[in-house]
This record gives structure tokens, sequence and C-alpha cells, in this order.
């Protein structure tokens, strides 16, 4: 079988080599000129980076061959059902389910110490679990997103005059941090399988925008907690420092955090995975081809994920810490927001989600949205959002400023492009904020914050800041691709108007060829 082959695994791995290598070079290039680390710390950067590459490759890997069939069966089957009690049941138990396992989520709660853990993470899930409800039936009703996104954001921004200053910025890095690589590749699967039931040759945006909803879900939720418990502000997580004599030390802290990992991608994995057995065989899927297939592809998703999320928390998290604290505490501080946006454009395409969507767009659009291009777009937009996060680390600039005008502009967008640019912007604010920016990113910006003298308060946001410029770089891809579209539609109305007439000639040849130019 394909998905075994070796040549398969090794076009993937290759595929993240080449979007991890470029962050890579980037971060030793600072470390060897202007912001120098120990050789343990130096090594261990290098040892997450290859578990990085590999984990990715592998995880890439078992989303295509596991997940997102998985996604597609339990959509399809529950809507072909045409049982809206069932629907509504499944949908919410999914989302509540995959929240509550996702990686990020625990991250976030540790970060809340006037919160609950366990208050904070079912809060989300149930969030996460009504919206992803909405997004179901909003397919299965045929509503269009924007005005769903438009009601919804209108209800986020009219309740954030309410919420404690402090509090604020987590409350949108939430929406981000929740939609994981767990999350992701499940429910833009489960949207396919949907939109292939009810969709009637449209043009596709059905298939996007589960993501898109589910993002807000958090953000209201948070925010509740924080009108809840009162919560005025929000610790600074404490990050580990290297701090050993030997290289066998070093391999040994890898060692040591496997186990940790296995365990929560085991409590992450084992729910969806039981899930879809259980619902497989109750609706007589059992003895269908491909099992065998969807099984290796999850062992393949959770070794991917255990060596990603090794990787980037003991190797990528104390360096990036130290990198923003080296550079904060500089007397050339404010280089920090160009190498800040130097950074966001090469680690999108670091985030496993990433791929994910950019392989949906191409096959859904049949290669109309080359995903190439996707990207472009993706990696414009983080690198605008970490510039202006690094800005706002210096200035302690209150994010409302941000994310006020920035929620408009996108909001307004979604009246001029095509609906299915509206779909695919809106899920991919959740899809680039994932765990490289709340392992490199978040800790690059508490240690510059620390070393300016700043808040913690001052650092979160970032993910907000991740999740909300892509809404407006891909919606202006969306604009562009509209206007173009606008073109050729008018040269090519003048050439069947000529065909028509036949004999009577509508423009000599010199002007015919200026209409091709245009």
């Amino acid at each position: 079988m394909r998905f075994l082959d070796k040549t398969v695994l090794t076009e993937k791995i290759v595929e993240a080599l080449s979007s991890v290598l470029p962050v890579t070079g980037i971060v030793l290039l600072l470390l060897v000129t202007i912001a120098p680390v120990s050789a343990a710390m130096l090594l261990s950067f290098l040892i997450g980076a290859v578990l990085l590459i590999v984990g990715m490759g592998l995880f890439n890997l078992g989303a295509e061959s596991a997940m997102t069939p998985m996604g597609e069966y339990v959509g399809s089957k529950m809507t072909t059902s045409r049982k809206l009690w069932l629907i509504i049941f499944v949908s919410f138990f999914v989302g509540l389910m995959i929240t509550v396992s996702e990686p990020d989520l625990q991250v976030l709660a540790t970060q809340l110490p006037d919160i609950p853990n366990m208050v904070l993470i079912l809060t989300v899930g149930v969030g996460v679990g009504l919206f992803l409800v909405i997004s179901m039936l909003r397919v299965l009703f045929r509503i269009r997103l924007k005005y769903l996104l438009l009601f919804f954001y209108m209800v986020v921004f009219a309740l954030i005059a309410f919420v404690p200053e402090g509090f604020r910025a987590v409350s949108f890095d939430s929406g981000g941090v929740t939609t994981g690589p767990m999350t992701v590749p499940f429910i833009m699967a489960l949207g396919v399988g949907v939109a292939s039931i009810t969709a009637s040759g449209g043009d596709g945006d059905d298939n996007f925008g589960m993501v898109a909803l589910c993002s807000v879900g958090p953000i209201l939720a948070v925010m509740i907690l924080g009108l809840i418990y009162n919560v005025e502000g929000q610790a600074a997580p404490s990050y580990p420092s290297i701090t050993v004599d030997s290289s066998r030390d070093i391999f040994g802290l890898f060692f040591e955090e496997i186990p940790h990992y296995m365990l929560e991608m085991l409590i992450a994995l084992g729910p969806i995975v039981v899930f879809y057995l259980v619902f497989r065989w109750l609706t007589g899927g059992r003895g269908q081809d491909g099992f065998g297939k969807t099984m290796v592809g999850v062992g393949y998703t959770y070794v991917g994920l255990v060596l990603f999320l090794t990787g980037v928390n003991v190797g990528f998290m104390p360096l990036g810490n130290h990198l923003g604290a080296s550079l904060g505490s500089s007397e050339l501080r404010w280089v920090i927001v160009p190498l800040g946006m130097i950074i966001g454009y090469f680690i999108v395409s670091a985030e496993p989600a990433v791929h994910v969507l950019t392989k949906q767009v191409e096959d859904v659009t049949a290669g109309t949205i080359p995903g190439k291009v996707l990207k472009n777009a993706l990696s414009i937009g983080v690198a605008v959002s970490v510039g202006i996060a690094m800005f706002r680390v210096l200035t302690g600039v209150s994010i409302l400023w941000i994310i006020l005008p920035g929620y408009v502009i996108a909001l307004a967008l979604t009246f001029f492009v095509p609906d299915i640019f509206t779909s695919i912007a809106f899920d991919s604010g959740g899809v680039a904020s994932g765990p490289m920016t709340a392992t490199f990113l978040l800790p690059f910006a508490m240690g510059a914050s620390a070393a300016v003298g700043g808040s913690a308060g001052d650092a979160f946001g970032v993910i907000a800041l991740v999740a909300m410029t892509p809404l407006i770089a891909i919606q202006i891809l969306g604009l562009v691709y509209r206007i173009r579209s606008a073109k050729q539609k008018a040269t090519e109305e003048i050439f069947a108007e000529e065909e028509i007439l036949g004999e009577v000639p509508l423009m000599t040849d010199e002007e015919s060829e200026d209409v091709i130019e245009l």
C-alpha cells in the first residue's frame, strides 16, 4: 500500500525539512551573532529541530491516511442519517472531546492560576462543542458564514468592555490554542464529509468555516470565566533553563519527557479513535475496506505528535525565551520587531495543521487555489502579526487598539470577496496559531517583555494576533482573485460577442492584442 511506502514517508520528511530549515537557520544565525547561548542549549535546540522534522513528517502522513478519512466518514454518515438530534449530539460530543484532549489547552490552563484547570478546560470544551453544532447547522441550512461571524464577533466585542484589562489578551489567545494539531484535521475533515452529502455543486465554501466558528467559542467562554472569577491578570509562566554537564545529560532531558508526551497524546488521541470505532460499528462500516490503513495512520499520527511536541517543548521553548530576553535587554531592542517578522514568516510553515489546510484547499478547489499561494499569504499575515506583537511588547499598547480595527477590517472584507475565501481565511486564523506559536513565539515574547520591564499581559496576545492577521491576508488574496476573474470574464465576453457577429470584426488585430494583454 502506498501509505506504507518508504518513498511516501521520505517525501513527507523532506517536506517537513523544507518547512523547518529556514526558521532553524535564522535562529542559529542569531545564536552565533547577537544572542550567544551555552553549548548545552544549542545542542538541545538542534536535537529538538531533528525531532520536530521527523515528527512533522510522520504527523502529515498520519493525518492524510487516518485523521482525514475518519473525520470525513463521521461527517458523511451522520449527515446521511438526516436525524437532527443525532447530528447535534455527535457534533457537541466530538467538539467537547477533542478540545479537552488538545495539548495546547493544557498549557493555557496552567497560565491562569485564579481559575481551576478543569473548570477552564471543560468550559472551553463546551464552547467549542456548541459552536461545532452551530457550524454543522450552518452547512445543513446553507447559512452564509459571514453573517454568523459578524453576529458572534459583535457579541465578543460587546462583552469585552466588561472583561478585566489584563484578561482580554488571554481570551483571544484561547481561540487560537484550542484549534491545534488534534482539533484541526478532524474538524476540517468532518466539514468535508458533511459538505459532500449536502452540497449540490456549490463552489466548495461549505467545506470550510468550521474551525473559524469553533475559534469563537473559546473566546466567549474564557471571557465569561474572567467575569465570574473576577480575574485581573495572569501570572507569567516559568520556562525551564537547560543547565547540564554533558551531552548524555542533554539526551536524557528528551528521554525523560518522551513518556510524558506519550501519555498526553494517548489521552488526546485515544478518545477520538474509540469514538470512531464505536461510531463505525454502529453505522455498519465495520466491514469496509481501508480500516487497516486508517489504524496504521493513527500510529503515524501518534508517534509524530509525540516527537513533535517533545522537540518543540524541550528544545525550542527554553531557547525562545532566552532569545527574546537577550534581544530585549540589548541596546538594539527595537530589532526584535523586524526579527520577529522574519521568524513569523517562516515559522508558520512549521505548523502541522497548516499542511493539512493547504492540502485540503487544493483538493476541494481542484487546484484553483494553489497551496503554495495560500501558504505565502499565511506567512505574510503571520509576519505582520508577530511584528505588531513585538511592537506591543516594547510599548505596552493595549491589545484593543489592534484587535478591534483588525477584526473590523476582516469582517468588512467578507462582503467583497468570494465566500470560499472568507471560509478559508477564518479557518486559517485558528490553523496558523498552533504549537509552534505557543512554544516558541509566546516564550520569545515573554522573554522580551521581562527584559524591557513589561508585564506578562504585554506578551500575551501574540497568539491572538497570529490568529487575526491571516483573516485579512487571505481575504485580500480573495479580493485579488475576484478582480482578476472579473477582468478575464470581461475579455471572454468580448471575444464571444465577436464570434457571434461572424465576419463583422469588432476591432482590429492590434486592438485585439491590446485586450489580450489586458
